[in-house]
């Protein structure tokens, strides 16, 4: 098959003007540049051609591009969708399945809009006073220097190891129910809107998705809690990727099953059952282009933020292909 890129959005809207400007997401502006960029000089492909170059015979076009949002944001109804259909090109949306079953903001979601509120300094020093107020209580883990020295890395390309810190702390390093607990405080001082309400703002309905499937766009499953897969226990891990693929019933083929990975996230054991479960492919945040050699249930992304008008950096895995380098071991995980 011929080389693809696949591209990752998360949030797209008009951020200057908004009651967050400080979200990590894409200009609506800058989005609609980008799907003019993409049309003049690639081809817009769909998911069903990539399921088929790696399930069947099929070639896919020269400079083949595939588009995909992650996580069933408002944002892609309101502004993505409507830019899509004026294009004629289709985008796939990988939804988790809680987002319209329970009507809450996901743990992920309070932290993004924490970050887009705070300063990072302010942050990691409520969030010290926390650990400090808990530990030794109910949970027992290491002091604060020895946490930052731990997880504060400079793995992630668009974070600072200060946020990352932040984000692994709350994302999988304490036990969930106390990750929960701290995430749901900060959120609320911080944002102090009612969760219920923030959730119908900033998160698809079942109706929404629909909408858009039946107008050509493709649905994917994203777990149910938009947990890190490779960090839970098998019986786990079944139950949120069942429980995710069961919410959208009437959204997804069954026949072209596609798995996009929260944060990335995935090990032998989430490959295995994915397979086992049918499921044709599977998106991870690894940073490459795609090849014949790619793995179909791991395949590698592009961040937006590789493209013109932010950059071009897209070339450099022009260069590496060119090169023989067929992966690239930097990863996105930061989302």
């Amino acid at each position: 098959m011929n080389r693809l890129l696949i591209i990752m959005y998360h949030y797209v809207r008009p951020l200057v003007n908004s009651r967050y400007p400080g979200i990590k997401g894409l200009e609506f502006d800058m989005f609609k540049q980008q799907i003019e960029f993409l049309k003049d000089n690639f081809s817009i492909i769909t998911m069903e051609e990539v399921v088929a170059a790696y399930n069947e015979s099929y070639d896919l076009p020269d400079g083949s591009v595939l588009l995909t949002f992650d996580d069933g944001y408002m944002d892609h109804f309101n502004y993505v969708y409507p830019i899509l259909r004026q294009h004629k090109v289709q985008g796939s949306f990988f939804i988790p399945g809680k987002t319209f079953k329970e009507h809450t903001v996901l743990d992920v979601n309070k932290i993004h809009f924490s970050l887009a509120k705070a300063p990072i300094e302010y942050l990691n020093q409520e969030l010290f006073l926390l650990l400090d107020f808990y530990r030794g209580r109910e949970y027992d883990y290491p002091l604060n220097k020895e946490l930052f020295e731990t997880y504060a890395t400079t793995e992630s390309r668009f974070d600072s190891k200060e946020v990352v810190f932040f984000k692994r702390i709350l994302q999988h390093v304490l036990p969930e129910e106390l990750r929960h607990t701290i995430t749901t405080k900060i959120f609320e001082e911080l944002v102090g809107v009612d969760e219920h309400i923030f959730s119908r703002e900033l998160y698809m309905s079942y109706d929404q998705v629909k909408c858009m499937k039946e107008d050509g766009m493709f649905i994917g499953s994203h777990g149910y809690h938009h947990y890190w897969m490779n960090r839970l226990e098998q019986k786990e891990l079944e139950e949120d990727i069942n429980k995710g693929l069961e919410c959208l019933v009437g959204l997804c083929n069954p026949d072209r099953l596609v798995m996009n990975f929260p944060y990335g996230s995935y090990s032998e054991e989430v490959i295995d059952y994915i397979d086992k479960r049918g499921y044709k492919l599977g998106l991870s945040t690894d940073v490459a282009a795609c090849t014949s050699q790619s793995h179909k249930l791991r395949l590698p992304r592009l961040d937006t933020n590789d493209f013109p008008p932010n950059s071009r950096n897209y070339h450099n895995f022009y260069e590496h292909m060119t090169h023989g380098l067929s992966n690239c071991s930097a990863s996105l995980k930061s989302i």
